[in-house]
């Protein structure tokens, strides 16, 4: 058996006796059973149990949890009586007699015969129990081969501990030292068990067999559908779900359409086996059914005033979308069944698009739910399926009118399950809306008070059919300015919880945002922004915590032997009063002010250098803007000339349309050499005579493409025949035309902020998009000087100083005729 050591006496015993380099087969324990009264006070020494079993220690294990112990793997070998107690402390050792030597086995007083029928009796017993038990069991058939290899005078005590009997029969037996009064006093604790055992079985049998006749019986019924059949209690329990289940059902308030859907289901599941894959798809469908919002809506808190103000102190700048936001809102106040429209937030990553639909969810007092349409895919109805984004949705919160985001409905994907686009095109129709039909569902749902709210980051890959169905609002990059402010309410507070900081620990000055903003990231959001304060609040928190350190005093711990741990701490430092504590909370250099150095320590040197003037002090570039999804860019266009046969090179990663924008402006040149006095190398007016021209776009990595270089490849061509150099302060964009006119592009907004960020002071626009320019805001216009342009002689005379000569006319002829 196993025991466990717990107390302190004991455990100075084996420690002395069993660990102590001695071995264990030489050292033999008395083990005496534990007879005190627990509640009892006194020593518990002179309690202790007359007779004992002397066994030897196979095994010892210890342990400190939960406390400290000793786990002493221990077989017996014999009895014995304690004489006398020759110590007491520290841990007791007396003076035993044996009991059950082998010559007291045979009792005089009884005859050997009538100890040999007591034996044989108790054996019979022993088998006919040990095979009434389980013989697959390995315990048991081991045991069963023990009580033909054992001695039968062992019997009785190995038989004792197996069986159930209470510790006062235990200890009898332990004090029968005679063999023959062992035999007496064992054989009825066996009969006692064997009836048990058969009283047990008699139980059990006839259930078995029931179970059997109810598990054979059971189909029949469920396909024959006997009516008034008595069912027994195992039916009446699988029965009860579904009886719950249809009157769920029947009590809820779901249309009639969709009622009787579901008494048609349930009809089917009643007669349905549940062995049945389709069982559990029914099942799952029907309580699906139940759990859906159909009219269950919360009722929308407006308050104009209040909306405006929890939306402007959440969000910084966004003045269009905050605009269209409250007139949804006004409009939702003055007609209360007005439809959800479909608003899709356009803009660069990091701006805030998904944060303002949790706001607008927060300022109606609605539910909110997100749903990520990457991997999206077009569900039917096969086994193991599940109900679509949508139906789910309302499932988790509950109510059939929340505000819903669908974010990045740009990155939809067509897959072999279909193209979820498709699916879409119906949730998000205003007019359609108020009957869509999930293909799990297969039944009508209104969506039509649901708000639907949609993320991208460009529409140019949202399939046409869906971007008519939704209202775009563009919500473009941040100012620097706005940067800083942004930062400063909402960033730096945040990044301050998150690192367990106060503002009485570190300082970040407008200064110090202001070179994180303009060195160590370029985008259109706040996103890596963030995480550079991030950056700089763990490096502060680290030198915080050291000097926390510091001025405490650590601890010490050891470990002893046995496993025991023990803590020393220093006498000053128990005597350290809560004010002493208090005055050691915040090291002397507090607060930790960021400044440039410490930026430089912390974020390592800066990332982004303004290289524009170094890139524009010889001829053949020109600076352009370009719009990408992460916002807008500045983008240099550089080109060379060599002798060669009139080949024109274009590298760096250029899609089709830029090409042919390439190809337009060397014609354009070409057929107006004449009037600018552009000549090549040879001082030909045919640029490609004997030349060849290489244009190249740097960061040949990235793929480009779209309609707005073609200015800047003019002027980047002209530069080059020309030998002047452009403006270093000067971007431009615009697509041209065969005949040189300047058409207008889209992203201006993005564009502009690109060239303010890069430090430029000039751009060049078409006069078609002067209308843009009043979404940008009063500071950044203040900074920059917009010239709109018409033709290609504007943009040349804009892009270089003293603008671009031309070949003056010759005076008209009168006619003669």
């Amino acid at each position: 058996m196993r025991a466990s050591v717990d107390t302190p006496r004991n455990r100075q015993l084996v420690q002395s006796r069993l660990l102590r380099g001695t071995s264990l087969k030489s050292t033999i324990l008395g083990v005496i059973p534990d007879t005190r009264d627990p509640a009892s006070e006194m020593d518990p020494l002179p309690a202790l149990h007359r007779i004992g079993t002397a066994a030897l220690a196979i095994q010892v294990v210890g342990s400190n949890w939960p406390k400290p112990h000793y786990t002493l793997l221990i077989t017996g070998l014999c009895r014995f009586q304690i004489l006398q107690l020759v110590k007491e402390k520290p841990y007791p050792v007396a003076d035993v007699e044996q009991l059950d030597r082998l010559e007291q086995f045979t009792n005089k007083s009884a005859s050997e015969e009538e100890l040999g029928l007591l034996s044989e009796q108790f054996y019979k017993y022993a088998v006919q129990l040990v095979e009434m038990l389980d013989m697959s069991i390995p315990a048991v058939a081991k045991l069963r081969r023990l009580l033909d290899n054992l001695p039968r005078e062992a019997l009785p005590d190995i038989l004792t501990s197996i069986i159930r009997t209470s510790n006062q029969e235990k200890l009898q037996i332990l004090d029968a030292v005679g063999l023959e009064e062992r035999f007496k006093m064992t054989i009825p604790l066996l009969v006692r068990q064997i009836e048990g055992l058969r009283l047990l079985q008699k139980t059990r049998k006839p259930k078995q067999d029931d179970d059997k006749r109810v598990i054979a019986i059971r189909p029949i019924r469920r396909i024959a559908h006997i009516p008034g059949t008595a069912e027994d209690e195992e039916d009446e329990e699988d029965h009860d779900d579904i009886v719950s289940l249809e009157k769920k059902v029947r009590t809820s308030s779901m249309p009639e359409q969709a009622l009787k859907v579901c008494v048609k289901e349930l009809k089917r599941l009643k007669k349905m086996p549940q062995s049945m894959p389709e069982y559990a798809l029914t099942r799952n469908y029907l309580e699906l059914m139940v759990e859906l919002p159909w009219n269950k809506s919360t009722k929308d808190c407006l308050d104009i005033r209040a909306a405006r103000v929890l939306l402007d102190n959440d969000h910084y700048a966004m003045e269009k979308l905050k605009k269209r936001v409250l007139e949804y809102l006004a409009v939702r106040q003055l007609k209360n069944n007005l439809k959800g429209p479909i608003l899709c937030f356009v803009g660069p990553p990091g701006v805030g698009k998904t944060s303002v639909g949790r706001s607008i969810a927060k300022t109606l007092g609605r539910e909110f739910h997100r749903i990520a349409l990457g991997g999206v895919c077009d569900q039917r109805t096969y086994v193991g399926s599940m109900p679509g984004r949508i139906i789910n949705g309302l499932k988790t919160v509950g109510v059939n009118n929340p505000v819903f985001l669908l974010d990045e409905v740009d990155k939809l994907g067509k897959s072999l399950q279909g193209d979820p686009a498709a699916a879409l095109l119906e949730v998000l129709d205003p007019e359609q809306n108020h009957s869509f039909t999930d293909h799990y569902l297969n039944v009508a749902f209104d969506l039509s008070q649901v708000l639907f709210i949609a993320t991208a980051n460009t529409t140019a890959t949202i399939p046409p059919a869906l971007l008519d169905r939704m209202e775009v609002i563009q919500v473009p990059g941040y100012t620097q300015e706005e940067k800083i402010e942004i930062a400063h309410r909402h960033l730096i507070p945040k990044q301050l919880e998150l690192h367990g900081l106060t503002p009485q620990q570190i300082q970040i000055p407008q200064e110090a945002t202001l070179a994180i903003i303009t060195s160590y990231t370029r985008e259109a959001g706040v996103r890596s922004l963030d995480r550079k304060f991030g950056a700089v609040c763990r490096a502060v928190a680290v030198k915080v915590a050291e000097g926390q350190h510091k001025e405490t005093k650590p601890d010490r711990s050891e470990a002893t032997e046995g496993g025991e741990c023990r803590e020393h701490i220093a006498e000053d430092a128990k005597s350290d009063s809560l004010g002493d504590a208090a005055d050691l909370a915040l090291p002397p250099e507090m607060p930790i002010l960021i400044d440039s150095h410490a930026l430089k320590d912390i974020l390592g040197p800066p990332m982004y250098e303004l290289e524009v003037s170094e890139r524009l002090n010889q001829p053949g570039v020109a600076i352009g803007l370009a719009w990408t999804p992460l916002g807008g860019e500045i983008m240099f266009v550089e080109a060379s000339r060599m002798d060669g046969e009139g080949q024109l090179t274009l590298t760096g990663q250029l899609g089709d349309v830029m090409k042919e924008s390439a190809h337009l402006a060397i014609s354009w040149l070409r057929s107006n050499a004449k009037k600018y006095q552009l000549t090549n190398a040879s001082g030909s007016f045919d640029l490609l005579d004997n030349t060849d021209i290489h244009l190249h776009f740097p960061a040949g990595a990235v793929t480009k493409d779209g309609p707005s270089a073609g200015v800047t490849i003019v002027t980047c061509l002209a530069s080059l025949f020309s030998g002047r150099l452009v403006r270093s302060d000067v971007a431009m964009t615009g697509e041209i035309t065969l005949r040189g006119l300047v058409l207008p592009v889209g992203g201006i907004k993005d564009k502009v902020l690109a060239a303010h960020r890069a430090g430029l002071r000039r751009i060049i626009l078409p006069q078609r998009n002067e209308k843009d320019l009043e979404e940008i805001s009063a500071n950044v216009r203040q900074d920059l000087s917009f010239v709109t342009t018409s033709c290609l002689d504007e943009v040349l005379n804009a892009a270089f100083d003293g603008g671009f000569s031309t070949k003056t006319r010759l005076d008209h002829f009168n006619s003669k005729l």
